[in-house]
């Protein structure tokens, strides 16, 4: 067995608890955004479009750390 391996669950653990806390502050507050917009199809598919995909760029430096790496690294 790895020696880094405990370290590297626990941090997968509280990775994973980040992602959830992270997506439920996330969603809400989409949700509360989403409310207030202009009742227009295209705004409301133009933002719930960019909301759906932009959930995961704040997530890169949590997912990073949880393996063990820089996130900046290429």
């Amino acid at each position: 067995m790895n020696a880094k391996a405990p370290n590297l669950r626990l941090r997968r653990a509280i990775a994973s608890l980040g992602v959830l806390v992270f997506l439920a502050a996330y969603v809400w507050a989409v949700i509360a955004i989403g409310a207030r917009l202009p009742d227009h199809p295209l705004i409301h598919l133009l933002f719930y479009g960019i909301a759906g995909t932009a959930w995961g760029v704040p997530l890169l430096p949590l997912l990073s750390w949880a393996e063990g790496r820089s996130w900046r690294a290429k």
